[in-house]
């Protein structure tokens, strides 16, 4: 049984200088999105050495700009990728039975639009992704009259007939951190905002440098690298570790836009449209609608993706061609933007180039694994299979085997509050209910944000709190108890760490709120925090 809440200790740029000039380790994984962030967890409780390190935040780039869904991928199945839709469909019940706190079931309701895809082949790609893979805890597709049904109320009158199958909703950012807790509580060294900018092959190890946020240096030696960089994947191998480039990535944009909420029940909806794509409205945050994606090559440099006006209009078109109300962009207050790294192929469609991932270890000389491709509900999968795959070239070192399917990541066993598990929605709301029992001092609406956020790390971050002293409150519902915890256990360093990634907050608060909490950590965070800190949103999204 795993702990309630592994203890972290904080690994900021001002611990560079109690470190040796140089460090060995079993592997060092670049990159902290939830490929590297899963494989350093898989490697680290097999027993090795791991370090990860990470340019920027956790989870800043591709990993917190998704559309935040365990899923198969239904639409995949029109391209033929039966094999990749099993493998995450498989993973689905998996997943959300690790971290019933931050994942949990969620039906998609398909309107039936004559003019898209015909009834017969909606039901056959239902009937196979009901049955793909094993089912314990999702319930099957069914066909639904919308005049009747509460999804139809939003919807326009010409929408009658309407399918509704199962799938899950992730918590993007948070997946990635709780994979560094694991990793860190298991032994690994986590490093946010150090930057690997040379790694030097030898025949038997890796001479890695890195470089602080404000330009201090440290190396390890390491027997094997792990390139886990994500959009950067190829450009790493050809600027840093000096290797040709052996794959392609083909960089596909994703934007998604945030309105008020459009609809009070709790399905989301999958809308097809004339150009054969899909689009998700998905409830969000409580009071907004999340309604994305987008397929757009992007060209330019990774860090720079942003939603553009075409984009936006194109998701509000396809909405209002379902919802009674019509979507503008005028209705947008929330919007962001990831960027995709997806392997390379010929096909002229963005929508048609595959989701899954092919890992490829080099052990000419010290062994080198690079990870191309992938998407967050196979992560934990792709971990299992990069750590089988170097266990053979790491030959020497004590390990144990695949441990991490039936693995709790950190909070998200609930025994200790409410029992046996039954099914991870259930488990859930009885967990929460427990927890209001246990801190009648939080308000309802903040006792039940945290448990959401934390699971059973709730116990570790209200320790000492048994009289009400949650410190003072940097803004609504968010006091200093909570801030330390951030910092100290989930390498939270600036506002937009914890208004952006480590929550939403950030939607929620006005202007003078977020500027409260960026100077908050300014104050008390100097030693650690960026050089810079925005205070109105994070790099890769935009505010209205």
């Amino acid at each position: 049984m795993n702990q309630p809440c592994p203890p972290v200790a904080p690994q900021g740029p001002s611990s560079a200088e109690r470190c040796p000039p140089t460090q060995a380790c079993d592997v060092l994984v670049v990159g902290g999105g939830i490929n590297g962030a899963g494989i350093a967890r898989d490697l680290a409780g097999r027993g090795y050495k791991v370090v990860l390190c990470e340019q920027d935040d956790l989870a800043q780039a591709t990993s917190s700009s998704s559309t935040k869904l365990i899923h198969g991928g239904l639409r995949y199945l029109e391209y033929y990728e039966f094999a990749l839709v099993r493998k995450a469909l498989a993973e689905r019940e998996v997943l959300l039975k690790s971290a019933p706190h931050i994942m949990w079931p969620l039906r998609f309701v398909m309107p039936h639009d004559p003019g898209m895809r015909p009834v017969w082949m909606i039901r056959i790609g239902l009937f196979l992704y009901d049955h793909l893979a094993r089912r314990e805890v999702l319930p099957a597709s069914t066909t639904v009259d919308l005049r009747q049904h509460a999804a139809g109320k939003p919807l326009k009158p010409m929408f009658t007939k309407g399918f509704v199958y199962s799938d899950g909703w992730v918590d993007d950012a948070r997946l990635v951190v709780l994979n560094a807790m694991d990793a860190a509580a298991r032994g690994a060294t986590v490093l946010t905002r150090w930057r690997c900018v040379d790694a030097r092959r030898e025949t038997a190890s890796w001479q890695v440098r890195l470089e602080g946020a404000r330009g201090e240096q440290r190396e390890f030696t390491a027997r094997a690298l792990v390139n886990a960089a994500g959009p950067w994947a190829a450009q790493f191998l050809a600027e840093h570790a000096r290797l040709p480039r052996a794959k392609s990535l083909r960089l596909v944009k994703g934007s998604h836009i945030v309105v008020a909420k459009m609809f009070d029940h709790d399905h989301a909806y999958i809308f097809q449209n004339p150009d054969k794509r899909i689009i998700f409205a998905i409830p969000y945050e409580r009071e907004f609608t999340l309604i994305g994606t987008t397929d757009v090559e992007h060209h330019g440099a990774v860090g720079e993706a942003r939603i553009d006006a075409a984009e936006t209009a194109y998701l509000c078109e396809q909405a209002s061609r379902y919802f009674a109300k019509a979507v503008t962009p005028d209705d947008v207050v929330w919007s962001y933007a990831g960027v995709r790294p997806l392997l390379g192929d010929e096909s002229a469609d963005p929508s048609a180039v595959t989701r899954d991932y092919l890992l490829e270890l080099d052990t000419a000389q010290a062994p080198l694994l690079t990870v191309w491709g992938g998407k967050i509900t196979t992560f934990r999968k792709l971990a299992e299979e990069a750590a089988d795959l170097l266990a053979a070239p790491l030959v020497g070192t004590p390990t144990r085997g695949a441990w991490t399917n039936g693995a709790h990541l950190p909070g998200g066993d609930l025994s200790r509050w409410i029992g046996q598990p039954k099914r991870p929605d259930i488990d859930f709301t009885r967990f929460a209910q427990a927890a209001a029992l246990r801190y009648p001092q939080l308000p309802d609406d903040v006792c039940r944000r945290l448990a959401r956020a934390y699971g059973a790390c709730i116990e570790t971050l209200l320790a000492g709190s048994g009289q009400g002293d949650l410190g003072a409150e940097i803004a609504a519902g968010l006091f200093e108890i909570e801030m330390n915890y951030l910092h100290e256990h989930e390498w939270a360093r600036s506002a937009d760490d914890v208004l952006w990634r480590r929550s939403k907050l950030g939607l929620h608060y006005s202007a003078a709120q977020r500027q409260a909490v960026a100077d908050w950590c300014a104050a008390h965070w100097p030693e650690t925090a960026p050089p810079s800190t925005p205070a109105s949103h994070p790099t890769e999204t935009s505010w209205n």
